[in-house]
């Protein structure tokens, strides 16, 4: 395993499947976003005219700050690992599903829908598409002609 050295490299780890995992970018495609990029400016916002002490101020800032990293530490040392069982069983559950049932039943389905398709098809350019041609020259003359009273 790849430890962090003392250069300025990003620490890699590999993993059971010899992925590589990132210590340092946990999100590389940006799907937690939103969520990070709420801070105290984004919760509580004093306007103009209003505000309150200085050293009040600070103190807020820095008790949201660190409660919010020490509480979103806390809740994933206690609910991580669990939520990461069950996220990965779910996934697992639902990829065997969709490679085993869903994906082979679409599959005949389709099969099966060619072979209705082509009765259909001849029944439709047989009998419907002469009949809407024909319609469609028999109105092609009319005109419609809108008038306020």
């Amino acid at each position: 395993m790849a430890e962090m050295n003392h250069s300025h490299e990003p620490m890699i780890r590999r993993d059971s499947h010899s992925r590589e995992i990132d210590l340092n970018n946990r999100d590389p495609k940006q799907i937690s976003e939103d969520v990070v990029k709420v801070s105290f400016e984004d919760v509580i916002a004093e306007p103009a005219g209003t505000h309150s002490l200085d050293g009040v101020w600070k103190a807020s800032y820095t008790t949201f700050t660190v409660s919010k990293y020490c509480c979103y530490r806390s809740l994933t040392a206690i609910f991580g690992i669990p939520l990461s069982l069950l996220w990965g069983l779910l996934f697992a559950c639902l990829s065997f599903w969709h490679i085993w049932a869903v994906m082979p039943c679409t599959k005949s389905c389709l099969i099966e829908f060619q072979c209705l398709s082509q009765p259909y098809s001849l029944i439709i350019r047989t009998f419907f598409h002469p009949l809407f041609e024909a319609m469609g020259k028999m109105y092609s003359g009319v005109r419609v002609v809108m008038r306020k009273w």
